[in-house]
């Protein structure tokens, strides 16, 4: 008898939200994280065996849980330690097979965050944050950190920011070089 493969598998992710960090384990299917935090039908997530620590003290634990259940909208970011964690080539890259890569600054009420993000053609911060259906967007290479708490660092291989937290964008080469 021939075995087919696992539908679901499990992802380790950390999970940030405005006042908790969480670590655990998100189950996903083929098309990975971005897959299942940008399933329109789905506004609930589960978070299997859950770690939590406020922000204000990253590392310390305060519980730990089978399974914590979350609402998508109010995490802030997804933190993945391995890029091919945010799903397949194409739903990542949103079907195009060419892009150009932006390093880039998002903050949001809580963050910073510092990483990549592939797009497939210009730059064009109003139709990323208000058009189609993709809530959570890819960073790659990124670091965040806690603006109030700057303790708080996660690096990630791939991220996930949800849009609707976003405050502002800022392309890093855009930069004004300081005058001497």
């Amino acid at each position: 008898m021939e075995n087919s493969p696992r539908t679901y598998r499990f992802l380790p992710a950390d999970i940030l939200t405005s006042g908790y960090r969480v670590v655990g384990k998100i189950m996903v299917t083929t098309h990975g994280a971005m897959g299942m935090m940008n399933d329109p039908t789905r506004s609930a997530m589960e978070v299997n065996d859950a770690r939590l620590a406020r922000l204000h003290m990253p590392t310390k634990l305060v519980d730990h849980f089978e399974l914590v259940r979350m609402l998508k909208k109010h995490i802030y970011a997804v933190c993945l330690a391995r890029r091919e964690d945010l799903g397949p080539h194409a739903i990542v890259r949103g079907g195009f097979s060419s892009a150009i890569e932006y390093p880039i600054r998002v903050t949001t009420q809580m963050f910073e965050i510092e990483g990549i993000m592939e797009l497939p053609g210009r730059f064009d911060f109003t139709s990323l944050v208000t058009e189609g259906s993709r809530e959570f967007l890819p960073i790659f290479n990124a670091t965040l950190t806690g603006i109030l708490i700057p303790s708080l660092r996660v690096e990630s291989a791939g991220m996930l920011i949800n849009r609707n937290q976003i405050d502002l964008m800022a392309l890093l080469n855009q930069r004004v070089k300081p005058e001497i």
